[in-house]
């Protein structure tokens, strides 16, 4: 449930409300809100008299039951979009904010030249985040696995280089704490979407969380899955929509598009398109970003390669640098219709 304290509530009111739910067998889950403070609240059983009880306390406005399964993660709980802020060396980084948000990078780090030379041109570029794995998950046993602490390293050294925010794959709840030294986000990728020692793992983590759509999973699946990251602690979730798997095979995935504006309708999250895995098809690439601009989406996250016709990974779906340059400069008139709606929509607000 969600209790809605009145304006300008105090400490002791609040800790007040917070000891009486404790009493009622619940556990408090976040207070928001500057000036009205916002209680989340959850636990197993009826809720009504613990509604009834919380309402009659004269520093409590409302109390009012949450109907959708992902309590903390629905409209219901925040109305305001979540905006994730992350301290970058070229300044602060907001994803969810008035910023379009660009991560790319290659889909595995390969070499000190690859990583630095991507780095320094997705940068230029326009790119705010590098993408990069250092650890990968591969159909194939013999396929490559990453480098990775080593490619953790050399991420951290391209964030030196070009003050890029680094995100990168983590695969077990093992690595959690080392992948979060190095980098600034962390990405659950389709394969762990439902590693639930994982995703509670990462609810203790400080680092925010890029959580892409299984293969085979529904939105809901993908909401319930970002509940069990912020009901164990870190609200700092993104979502990401990167194609699922259909009858199609012209594609590598099929991009259900229409997941952004309705993630938008369900949840208060972020939300980010990945085009190069929802396609497989660098040609595609370009048309998939100006769509994910124009429906809405907070960003992209995409693959970039100096030279993709010899990446060990995704190469068939790698722009090369001329290309990411040639898309870039073809969306800002996206771009700018984006922003626009941005302000609009927050001075409709």
């Amino acid at each position: 449930m969600i209790i809605s304290m009145k304006l300008h509530a105090n400490k002791a009111e609040i800790e007040e409300v917070c000891e009486r739910v404790r009493e009622l067998g619940y556990k408090i889950h976040a207070i928001e809100g500057e000036e009205r403070c916002v209680i989340g609240v959850v636990g197993v059983g009826d809720v009504t008299n613990c509604l009834e009880s919380l309402e009659a306390m004269p520093q409590v406005e409302k109390a009012v039951r949450i109907s959708a399964p992902y309590k903390f993660v629905s409209r219901e709980f925040r109305e305001t979009k979540t905006v994730i802020r992350i301290d970058t060396p070229r300044g602060p980084l907001e994803i969810g904010g008035d910023e379009f948000v660009m991560m790319a990078g290659p889909c595995s780090v390969e070499s000190e030249k690859q990583i630095l030379d991507t780095a320094e041109a997705v940068a230029k570029g326009g790119a705010r985040v590098l993408r990069g794995g250092a650890y990968k998950p591969r159909t194939s046993p013999y396929d490559f696995q990453g480098m990775e602490e080593e490619g953790l390293k050399l991420l951290a050294k391209a964030r030196e280089l070009t003050g890029l925010a680094i995100i990168t794959e983590v695969m077990s709840d093992r690595d959690v704490e080392l992948v979060g030294d190095y980098a600034d986000i962390l990405q659950i990728g389709a394969r762990n979407m439902q590693n639930f020692a994982l995703l509670k793992t990462l609810g203790k983590s400080k680092r925010p969380i890029l959580l892409k759509r299984g293969l085979s999973s529904t939105i809901k699946e993908l909401l319930m899955s970002a509940e069990y990251i912020v009901a164990h602690g870190n609200p700092n979730v993104m979502l990401c929509e990167r194609g699922i798997r259909t009858f199609e095979t012209v594609t590598r995935n099929t991009c259900d598009i229409v997941a952004i504006p309705v993630l938008h309708e369900m949840t208060h999250l972020p939300v980010i398109l990945d085009p190069s895995h929802a396609t497989g098809k660098r040609s595609l690439v370009p048309a998939l970003t100006r769509a994910g601009v124009a429906i809405g989406a907070d960003g992209v996250i995409l693959e970039v390669h100096p030279c993709p016709n010899k990446a060990v990974s995704d190469g068939a779906q790698s722009l090369d640098i001329a290309q990411y340059n040639a898309m870039m400069k073809d969306l800002q008139p996206y771009l700018q219709l984006w922003k626009a709606s941005r302000v609009e929509n927050a001075v409709m607000a």
